[in-house]
């Protein structure tokens, strides 16, 4: 399916610390890129533009994610993608959109980009 990149000049702030992204959440498998093999993370963050928020979370890469990130603080997340996907689990159809970016970095709230 094809990748979408998604605008980057909003507010977005860290509301969950990276951590491991499982690909098998029964056996705890951990993802990794299939490319280069590295573990890869998931991290939540507030994506906040023109006075509406949502909450997603975003797949980076371990080493892409920098030090000194704390919750509430305002995070950069270069490119960033989304990415539809649909599957059927236990006979039921489910979909969604993924977010990958290259990482997650210390940022900065935009002037004007959470008004």
């Amino acid at each position: 399916m094809r990748t979408i990149r998604v605008e980057t000049s909003a507010a977005i702030l860290l509301t969950e610390a990276p951590e491991p992204k499982a690909r098998d959440r029964q056996t705890g498998e951990i993802a990794k890129d299939a490319t280069s093999g590295e573990m890869l993370m998931k991290v939540g963050v507030v994506y906040i533009d023109e006075g509406e928020s949502s909450l997603i979370h975003v797949t980076v890469p371990e080493s892409g994610v920098s030090e000194g990130l704390a919750l509430g603080a305002p995070v950069a997340l270069p490119g960033l993608v989304a990415r539809p996907w649909e599957s059927v689990f236990n006979g039921q159809q489910r979909h969604g959109i993924a977010y990958r970016a290259a990482a997650v970095t210390l940022g900065v709230i935009p002037a004007g980009a959470a008004a």
